[in-house]
Formats: structure tokens, sequence, C-alpha cells
């Protein structure tokens, strides 16, 4: 079996359900599960050894309510624990963050994380380390690092009390990432980053990538109805695109919509991953807000659309562009702005196999068509 070359199953929600794992097989490109999933990713192998399979990672927190032996940190909460109470009081080597008046910094909104002191020399080691050992001999393909983030989204009311601002935090992810992908790499794994808000840093998209490829969590939009304005899309667009200077071999990109199969989003970021990203390895997904629970699906997220037809055409709000067995078209936006009316090659048609020769997109809208008597 060959993977089909859009989908991506991101599924480190509640444990994965009976008939799933086959499912999956059939439908994606690549799977992101819980690291304790083993033998899921060992089925997803076995079944489709195309599959890029990666295992959760938090670069970012501890999580005190997992019950272990697999984490979803390098570091377990017991870890953290043991290591600084045998420090003396005030020590710099601790791995709790805390805030100016000493308390340690739980994520609102994420009951049981803690925020780690990521920059911390001897947390860094050990995360490394238990990384290695954890995944070396594993089916998991590689990891997704997950929060390498780039603002204060976890209230951390900075600056902290060693003094580390939110400044500090990007500069000592820029090391600690290249650090998790060399000794990946170095065993035969990928390291994926969920690198946010990459744009905002020129370049930081390609460093932090550069060690199998990257995570994009807010693909065009930050939630179900809040996008991205066209220029930032644009951005985003580059950076997916094979000719980009630097871009990570594997890109998974996600659109935030309502959790609905008919949400309009859902084809308008797979019609914006083929033409930005022209079919390159990876996959798109669209889920509502931490939706990875669910198996989100259409029928066209299956097509293999080819290899592109000329490069991407359009101008102001428009985009689109041509492959060897279909078609591609996008609104770009922004809200409020005219409907844009796009005429597709001959010979295209829908989901159901209708024709379409004329079609009319509203802002934020997509279609995705396949060459009639194309083989999928």
């Amino acid at each position: 079996m060959s993977a089909p070359r859009a989908g991506a199953w991101i599924r480190y929600g509640e444990p994965i359900r009976e008939g799933e794992v086959e499912q999956a097989a059939q439908r994606y490109s690549v799977a992101i599960l819980q690291p304790w999933e083993t033998e899921a990713a060992r089925q997803l192998k076995s079944l489709n050894p195309a599959m890029t399979v990666l295992a959760y990672q938090c670069l970012s927190s501890v999580r005190d309510y997992e019950p272990g032996p697999v984490y979803t940190s390098g570091v377990s909460a017991a870890q953290a624990e043991d290591h600084d109470a045998a420090l003396p009081a005030d020590s710099p080597h601790a791995w709790f963050a805390t805030r100016p008046n000493g308390e340690r910094i739980q994520w609102p909104g994420y009951g049981g994380h803690w925020q780690m002191r990521h920059w911390e020399p001897s947390y860094r080691a050990r995360w490394i380390a238990n990384v290695v050992q954890r995944f070396a001999e594993s089916p998991f393909d590689g990891v997704m690092a997950d929060n390498d983030v780039y603002d204060d989204y976890y209230a951390l009311d900075l600056p902290l009390s060693d003094g580390t601002t939110i400044e500090d935090i990007r500069a000592t992810l820029d090391e600690f990432v290249p650090q998790v992908g060399a000794a990946l790499n170095a065993i035969g794994k990928i390291l994926v980053p969920n690198v946010a808000e990459s744009r905002r840093d020129p370049g930081r998209w390609a460093r932090h990538g550069a060690f199998g490829g990257a995570f994009e969590e807010c693909w065009l939009s930050w939630a179900d109805g809040h996008f991205l304005d066209p220029h930032h899309q644009l951005m985003q667009f580059d950076q997916v695109s094979p000719s980009s200077s630097g871009a990570p071999q594997v890109v998974v990109a996600r659109i935030a919509t309502d959790g609905s199969q008919s949400h309009t989003s859902f084809r308008y970021g797979l019609a914006s991953w083929w033409i930005a990203g022209a079919g390159r390895p990876g996959g798109f997904a669209a889920t509502a807000h931490d939706g990875y629970t669910d198996s989100p699906w259409i029928e066209e997220l299956g097509w293999d659309l080819g290899s592109p037809k000329g490069p991407v055409r359009g101008r102001a709000g428009r985009r689109y562009r041509r492959f060897e067995n279909g078609w591609a078209a996008i609104h770009l936006g922004p809200a409020g702005s005219e409907p844009l009316r796009f005429r597709p090659p001959a010979g295209h048609v829908d989901a159901a196999g209708r024709p379409v020769r004329s079609v009319e997109l509203a802002p934020h809208e997509g279609l995705v068509l396949r060459a009639q008597g194309a083989t999928q």
C-alpha cells in the first residue's frame, strides 16, 4: 500500500479506538500519536511502510497526571521533582520554572501541565537522553516536538524568577531544538517541531525544521473563523513551498475548524496546501481546537493531484494551480471582500463526480478538483 499524498492523522488525544489504525493506514500519509501508542505505530508501519509515524513529546512542560512508564515529555514530573528536591533552595539549576514570588507555573486551561526551565543545561541533557533511549528501537520514525513557542501563550507572567523573558525563551529554543534534532538524527530518527509563528522570525522555520520536518499547527488561521491576513497567509505559503531555501523535508499543516467535516475551512486549507506545497511530503489536517481524538476526512483528502503543471497563478486574493491529476483554487480574503469567480480547466470534476466549469468562491473558501478519469 502506498501512502496518500495529503492527509495527516493528528491523533494524540484520547486512546485509539478499534479499527482506527487500519483506516488511518489507508487514508493518511503522516500520523502523530501519543508516545506510548507503540503497537499502533508498529501496525501503521506494517500496513503502510511509506507512512511517516511520529511520537508526541513536549519541549516546554511536564504533566503530573501521567502514570508512565512513557511520558509526553522527555522528562517526567517525578524526575523533575526528585531533581529539584535534591538542590539547595534558590538553586539556579532547578528544572521547574517559577514566577517572581516563587510559585511554579501551571498552564491556564491545561491542568497538570507545568512550565519547565528548558534553558537549564542539565534539564536538556536528561530530556535528550530519555528521548533517545525511548525511541531508538521503537517503530516510530521520529518525534513531533510540541510547544516550540514564540510568544507567551500560557500566561507565564514574564519575566520569571530567574529573569527569563520571552526573548530569552525564543533564543534558548533556538539552541535546544537543534540539540534534540541532532541527537535524534544520530539514531536514525527525525524531529518535526511544532514551530509557532515562524513567519515572525525569518529563517526560524528552516532552522527548526532542518532535522526532518516542521509542523504548522495554525495553518492560515488562529482559531475557527479567525484567519491570518492575506500577507501572513502568503508568508506561510512561502515556508511550505518545496522550492523555498532550507525547506523542511516533511511538513505537517493543520487548519482550525469547529471539528465538522463540512466546515468550509477544510477545503480552503487543503486547496491551499496543494497550491503552496505542490504535494510535498507531509500532510494536512483540519480539526477543532485540541481536537486530536478524531479522524477528520473528506473525499478530496485522499486524492493525489500529482506534480504541478506550472507555477501558482493569480493575484490579489485569487490563487490557483493546475496539477497532473487535478486543479485547486482559493480566495485568500480578506473577510468581507467580494466573491471571486474561477473557471477550472475543462475535464475536471468535484468529489461527487460532477463536472465543474465555473465556481464562485467567497473569502476563505477553496476548491480541489480531480481530472476526470484520473486514478486516485
